[in-house]
C-alpha cells in the first residue's frame, strides 16, 4: 500500500489499518484551536523564493527594540573575538573528553574556565558546567542535602522566581521541604531567616544582587548558618562580582549563577551556562565535569577529567548529574570572553553598568508619578513604581521601540505597578534619555485616557 493516500479508498484503508473510523477521530486528542485548518500546501518554490519569503516575514518582527530587560539575562557587549575563536573548526564536533590523550586542548580550555570561575567567585573549585542558573541552584540544593543528611531548604524571596519555579519542578517528586522567606526593603529578612533555621535545614539559598537588583551582604547569615551546621548557597551575577564582595570572601559554601552575561548571546532563550564553584570540602559532591592538571610519566603537563567516575549510575542514590557534552561550547565562550576582556576590562564593564543605571534612576525620578525604589543599594538593575499597570505600560513602550523591563506583577502578586529595569554597558546616555522621555509621554497619554474614561463613567452614573 502506498504511504500517500491519493484516493478516498486508500485513506479509508489506512484509517482501518490503524483502528480509527475517521481523520477527525485520528486527531481527536488535539484541541480544535490547535489543529491544522488545511493540509493543502502551497506550490513548490525555489530556494531563492523561499529565502526571500522568510526575509520579508522576519521584517514584521520588532527587530530594533532598545532593551532594558534583565531578570537574570542581560544584553551585554560580546567582543568579535568570542565568535571568531569559538567558531573554529576544532570546536565544531568537540565531545566530552573522556580520552585525555586525544583531548588536551579541550581539557585545557575547561581547566582554564574553571580557574576563571574560581577567581571570579573566590571559591576553591569549580566544574564545567551546569545547564543554566536555575538548574545550578537545584544541583547545589542536592549537594547540601547529601552533605548534611537533612531534608529542608530555606529560600530567600529575592532569589529569581524563574529559578525557584525550576527548583520546585525538579524536586516535585522528591521528599524535600522548602521554606520561602520574603524580602524586606529589597533585602533578606534576617529575623525571618534566622527563625526558620531548624535542625532539619540542610541549606539556605540566597542571591546577590537579588531579583530586584538589590545588593545584600549576606555574611551575617552565613555565620549564623555555619554555627548550626547549615550550608549556604549563593546565586551571583558574574559581572557584578567585579565590584562586589565575592561569595568566597564571606564563607559561602556553594556559589552558582547564570553565565549568559559572559559572552553568550540572549538568542531567544538559550543555550545558556550555569556555573558552579564550591569549597574544597564539597568538591567530591559536585556534579558535572571537573578537569584537573597533572604531570604525565615523562614530567610533561597534562590535563584530565578527575574526581568523578564516568559511569555515574553505578553509584545509585549517591550519583550526581552527569552534565557534559552540550555545555562545552558555552563554557568555552565564557572562557574566551573572560580572557579577552581581562580583569580590568571586567571592572570597567561593571562600573559602566552601575553608573548608567544610576543615571537612569535620576531620569526616572524626574517623571511625575514615577517612584524609584531606593531603600537599598543596587548594581545595574532596579525597581520603579509606575502610576499605572506595568504590563500595559510595557506593551505601549514596545510599540514605540523600547523593551522597558520586566513587569513584576506576573511574579509577585500586588506588584502590578512595578517594573524591573536593567541597564548594561551597551545602553547609551541618549537611549536612556529617550526611554525616560517616551515613558513620560506614555504615562501622560495613559492618564489622559483614564481620566476621560472616568469622566464618562461618572456622567453615565449621574444620568442613571
Amino acid at each position: 500500500m502506498s504511504f500517500i493516500a491519493n484516493t478516498d479508498a486508500q485513506r479509508a484503508e489506512m484509517l482501518e489499518a490503524i483502528g480509527v473510523a475517521s481523520v477527525d477521530e485520528l486527531f481527536s486528542s488535539i484541541p480544535d484551536a490547535l489543529r491544522p485548518q488545511s493540509f493543502r500546501l502551497p506550490p513548490p518554490r525555489s530556494e531563492h523564493e523561499v529565502m526571500e519569503y522568510f526575509r520579508k516575514l522576519s521584517q514584521r518582527n520588532y527587530a530594533h527594540l532598545t532593551g532594558f530587560l534583565g531578570g537574570g539575562f542581560y544584553d551585554h557587549f560580546i567582543p568579535a573575538a568570542v565568535d571568531a575563536l569559538a567558531s573554529r573548526g576544532e570546536f565544531f564536533t568537540a565531545y566530552t573528553p573522556y580520552q585525555p590523550e586525544l583531548s588536551q586542548g579541550t581539557l585545557q580550555a575547561i581547566y582554564e574556565y574553571q580557574t576563571q570561575i574560581c577567581r571570579l567567585t573566590g571559591m576553591a573549585a569549580a566544574n564545567a558546567s551546569m545547564y543554566d542558573g536555575g538548574t545550578a541552584i537545584y544541583e547545589a540544593c542536592q549537594m547540601a542535602l547529601h552533605a548534611t543528611g537533612r531534608s529542608r531548604i530555606v529560600i530567600g524571596g529575592g532569589v529569581n522566581p524563574v529559578y525557584r519555579k525550576m527548583l520546585y519542578s525538579y524536586t516535585a517528586n522528591l521528599e524535600i521541604d522548602f521554606t520561602e522567606i520574603p524580602v524586606t526593603h529589597g533585602q533578606s529578612d534576617r529575623e525571618a531567616v534566622f527563625a526558620a533555621l531548624g535542625e532539619d535545614v540542610a541549606g539556605v539559598i540566597l542571591q546577590n544582587p537579588n531579583f530586584f537588583g538589590v545588593i545584600d551582604d549576606h555574611e551575617d547569615i552565613v555565620t549564623h548558618c555555619h554555627e548550626r551546621g547549615i550550608l549556604v548557597i549563593q546565586s551571583v551575577y558574574p559581572i557584578a562580582m567585579a565590584m562586589l564582595k565575592p561569595p568566597g570572601a564571606i564563607g559561602v559554601d556553594i556559589a552558582v549563577g547564570e553565565g549568559q552575561s559572559l559572552g553568550i548571546p540572549l538568542a531567544f532563550g538559550g543555550p545558556y551556562l550555569g556555573f558552579m564553584a564550591t569549597s574544597k570540602k564539597l568538591v567530591r559532591k559536585m556534579p558535572g565535569r571537573i578537569a584537573g592538571r597533572t604531570l604525565d610519566r615523562n614530567g610533561r603537563e597534562a590535563f584530565v577529567l578527575t574526581l568523578q567516575a564516568r559511569e555515574q549510575h553505578i553509584r545509585r542514590e549517591k550519583a550526581t548529574s552527569n552534565i557534559c557534552t552540550n555545555q562545552g561550547l558555552c563554557a568555552l565562550r565564557a572562557h574566551i570572553y573572560l580572557s579577552v576582556i581581562g580583569k580590568e576590562g571586567l571592572k570597567e564593564v561593571a562600573q559602566l553598568c552601575h553608573a548608567k543605571a544610576e543615571y537612569a534612576k535620576e531620569r526616572f525620578k524626574a517623571i511625575p508619578g514615577v517612584s524609584v525604589m531606593e531603600s537599598s543599594p543596587t548594581f545595574n538593575e532596579f525597581t520603579v513604581r509606575l502610576p499605572a499597570d506595568a504590563s500595559e505600560v510595557a506593551g505601549r513602550l514596545v510599540e514605540r521601540g523600547i523593551a522597558p523591563g520586566l513587569p513584576l506583577g506576573r511574579y509577585y502578586p500586588g506588584m502590578e505597578n512595578y517594573l524591573l529595569v536593567a541597564v548594561t554597558e551597551k545602553r547609551t546616555k541618549a537611549e536612556i534619555g529617550h526611554f525616560a522621555e517616551v515613558l513620560a509621554d506614555v504615562l501622560t497619554t495613559y492618564w489622559d485616557f483614564a481620566n476621560e474614561q472616568s469622566a464618562r463613567i461618572d456622567i453615565q452614573g449621574r444620568r442613571s
